[in-house]
């Protein structure tokens, strides 16, 4: 127990709430979406049904997850693959085209397919943050699920108002990613050092950061491209 007073376990569990809140606030509107066409006093048994199944398959999950990363060279695939989730997280506009059951168990299956897909992201993201341990992976997601579901607009609201808060998220995704390159076994001389080791947490920060506004701010300069090309041909037609 004395596991839960140490800085490391509540700094593992506050990047699992976080990188959940991040992540799955998208996944929240599934949810919201393939309820809506149900009888309001079918809606919230759909949302709570739904939720249950999404949650035990993303718990299982994970732990399956977690097991793999224990496998040597597993946790620096991970971290490659959590580094390139943490830019996409930045750059890319999310959207939702998720159709609405037509009978409750349809929408609580739609609900637990739609999750799954979309929460592949968010299972090696946790996994990655567990460090290992089965509790913070249930500790964590017992906790930022529920936030995310019932408040999930909010979440994504505060998200829209302040932008900076889908970095930090993509933040502690690449720390993540770093901190699994860290912990890989035949990688961890190389780390022995503190000034080595936390330089290279940094430099993978800023590395995510960097690359994903360099990216994103090229994908508006090309979308405002287009939109300028697309306007001046009716001008020109109509000036012919």
């Amino acid at each position: 127990m004395d596991v839960l007073f140490t800085a490391e376990f509540w700094t593992a569990l506050m990047s699992i709430v976080i990188i959940d809140l991040v992540l799955a606030g998208d996944n929240a509107i599934v949810i919201g979406l393939a309820a809506r066409n149900l009888p309001k006093q079918d809606q919230t048994k759909v949302i709570i049904w739904g939720t249950i199944g999404a949650v035990i398959i993303r718990i299982a999950a994970t732990m399956g997850v977690v097991y793999l990363l224990k496998i040597p060279g597993l946790l620096i695939v991970g971290g490659l693959l959590l580094i390139w989730i943490a830019i996409k997280l930045l750059v890319e506009e999310k959207e939702h085209d998720v159709k609405s059951g037509t009978s409750m168990w349809a929408a609580i299956r739609t609900i637990i397919i739609a999750d799954a897909a979309m929460g592949l992201d968010n299972v090696l993201a946790v996994a990655g943050a567990a460090h290992g341990s089965m509790m913070l992976v249930v500790l964590g997601l017992t906790i930022s699920v529920p936030i995310v579901v019932w408040g999930s607009t909010v979440v994504l609201k505060l998200i829209e108002r302040f932008p900076w808060i889908i970095m930090i998220g993509s933040a502690v995704l690449g720390w993540t990613a770093a901190k699994m390159f860290v912990g890989e076994a035949f990688l961890k001389d190389f780390f022995v050092n503190p000034v080595i080791k936390y330089g290279f947490e940094a430099v993978v920060i800023a590395f995510v950061l960097v690359v994903g506004m360099i990216v994103k701010k090229k994908r508006v300069q090309e979308k405002a491209s287009v939109s300028a090309a697309s306007s001046e041909g009716p001008r020109h037609a109509q000036g012919e």
